[in-house]
């Protein structure tokens, strides 16, 4: 028989660890399984592959195979020594006439209950990352949206498509920018039986001309009048929680932030709303109000620059 190098069939250095080398073998065994692979020798790539993760994946086998390896090389013709494999249980395993490791303990029994070479492994599926973009009310009171993905499936044949899937998705109450939300078993499909993978969607919040947020702070633009900015206020100020009627301080300059505390996001604790003052001038647009911007002029004598010195 000619060896065979698991090692170099993996893409793994011997020194590689058990983890290293469950990992190689998931990554090529999803790039080549005749599901989803479209070469021509998907089928051979992934029998050695299952091959070879049969051994090194095995503690007791791994070794047994470092030590009849050493010295050799692939393609090389290899004989084991006589009884060499007697300190060994591992049986034949139901493996073909070109299973290396199988044929080399053709002669031991079996341990009670392994699975032999060239077994097929069940696989979880790989998750699926999305974005799901919703409205700041959503995020204070919750929701449940409908989104459609184009995603994987298995058709009747066994066979990977990709097809057009509805999903119902939960908004929770509070939810922030940036957060993920789970939906298990919506991802990609397993191999050989294997769970499905899971589908992550990421909270993107629609943009709105109203509102800024931090965390789970908000910040509001609130138009006022020149009046009410200066002689003080009371006014209604529709905010995402619902309208609040809120006082505007006497003497308040455009840009001041008026705190309503815990109206921000909902959570543990829940965030802050903050209304930032914008003053809005009338037009002078006809005979009166322009009458009325020339009565200040005049009357009041005020010189908005004169703190930069003109």
């Amino acid at each position: 028989m000619e060896y065979k190098d698991y090692y170099q069939t993996l893409g793994v250095e011997k020194s590689a660890s058990a983890d290293d080398i469950k990992k190689a073998y998931r990554k090529l065994v999803r790039k080549f399984h005749p599901d989803v692979s479209k070469a021509t020798d998907a089928e051979k790539k992934t029998k050695e592959l299952n091959e070879a993760y049969e051994v090194l994946g095995d503690a007791e086998k791994r070794a047994a195979y470092d030590e009849l390896g050493r010295g050799h090389r692939p393609g090389q013709p290899f004989q084991p020594p006589p009884d060499w494999g007697s300190a060994y249980d591992f049986g034949a395993g139901g493996g073909g006439a070109d299973d290396f490791f199988s044929d080399l303990f053709a002669h031991a029994g079996r341990r009670g209950g392994q699975r032999g070479a060239g077994a097929q492994f069940k696989m979880r599926g790989d998750d699926i990352h999305a974005s799901i973009s919703i409205p700041l009310q959503d995020a204070y009171h919750g929701a449940s949206r409908t989104i459609t993905l184009r995603v994987p499936e298995r058709d009747a044949q066994g066979r990977v498509v990709t097809r057009d899937r509805s999903l119902s998705v939960n908004i929770p109450k509070g939810v922030t920018p940036g957060q993920q939300l789970r939906l298990a078993g919506q991802g990609h499909p397993g191999i050989n039986g294997g769970a499905a993978g899971d589908l992550f969607l990421e909270v993107e919040l629609q943009p709105d001309p109203r509102y800024r947020v931090e965390g789970r702070d908000v910040y509001e633009n609130v138009p006022v009048a020149p009046w009410e900015a200066a002689l003080g206020a009371q006014i209604d100020v529709p905010t995402p929680s619902g309208q609040v009627q809120v006082t505007v301080p006497a003497g308040s300059q455009p840009g001041r932030k008026l705190r309503l505390k815990g109206r921000g996001i909902p959570g543990h604790p829940p965030g802050d709303l903050y209304l930032i003052l914008d003053l809005v001038l009338p037009p002078a647009n006809d005979e009166r109000a322009r009458e009325l911007y020339q009565k200040m002029a005049r009357e009041m004598a005020f010189n908005p620059r004169a703190g930069i010195g003109v």
